[in-house]
């Protein structure tokens, strides 16, 4: 049989539940669906790692970190460039040099543009907590075969976006948490399949998808994406179908969740 790891992107209740403040609409039934597959196939799953998006208010991307020209905080879902900035139309209140330059550097790399967020999925908050069905779904799982799962922190540093589960969009200077993280890379790469899941599709997990492919792309051909258990931020589905087309060359594979161990 073959050594299973099941990757569970930021399966949180800000993205997963109605009432969160980021919820992204249909993850409520992804997480039923990973839940089910780790009910009925859990003993074909060696390990699972949940990450977890993780913030302060102070965050680059967060309302709180901009005002506009006349000192007002900056709604959520407004587009900010670095043009915009060095015209004055938007302000950012820490670090002006350091954030100008990480705007320059995320136009130049191609990145997301710089996209301003509600308050999502704040450090010690409710918003932050694994979706309770695929907690209960977990606990159960680790009772059952007498292994522990393991948790993945990405986000807790605000001067950088952290869509993806293997580095920053922008590293910052000494800060490790925000490099390209090899060892996890490593790890997963002992695997013979690694299930991807979790939220969102057009964000944290198609930058997930295309660091695997860039910087793993021996992994990239062990990964199967469990397409019916994850879900795009409304209108930015398009964001993502190119990097999954990439993906698809490189040799992952994608799957409905019932589909993974019938064809094992």
């Amino acid at each position: 049989m073959k050594k299973t790891a099941l990757l569970i992107i930021d399966a949180q209740y800000d993205f997963c539940d109605p009432n969160g403040t980021l919820y992204v609409p249909g993850a409520e039934k992804d997480v039923e669906r990973i839940a089910s597959l780790i009910a009925l196939e859990g003993d074909k799953i060696n390990s699972i790692f949940l990450t977890l998006d993780t913030h302060k208010v102070l965050d680059i991307a967060h309302p709180l970190f901009w005002e506009d020209r006349n000192g007002n905080t900056v709604a959520p879902f407004t587009l900010i460039s670095t043009q915009s900035v060095e015209a004055g139309k938007w302000v950012p209140r820490y670090h002006r040099e350091y954030v100008l330059k990480y705007l320059q550097t995320l136009e130049e790399e191609g990145e997301f543009q710089h996209f301003i967020w509600p308050e999502h999925c704040l450090v010690g908050s409710k918003g932050a907590a694994i979706d309770d069905t695929l907690m209960r779904a977990v606990l159960a799982w680790a009772h059952r075969t007498r292994r522990d799962y393991r948790t993945v922190s990405k986000g807790i540093n605000p001067l950088t976006e952290h869509f993806g589960v293997f580095k920053a969009q922008v590293p910052v200077a000494n800060a490790p948490e925000t490099e390209l993280d090899e060892r996890f890379l490593a790890e997963l790469s002992e695997y013979d399949q690694v299930l991807v899941a979790g939220e969102a599709r057009s964000h944290c997990v198609a930058t997930s998808i295309r660091q695997i492919v860039k910087y793993a792309p021996a992994l990239a051909a062990k990964v199967v994406a469990l397409t019916d258990c994850m879900s795009d931020v409304p209108n930015f589905g398009h964001f993502a179908d190119p990097i999954f087309e990439e993906a698809a060359k490189s040799g992952m594979k994608f799957m409905k969740a019932g589909q993974v161990f019938k064809e094992n």
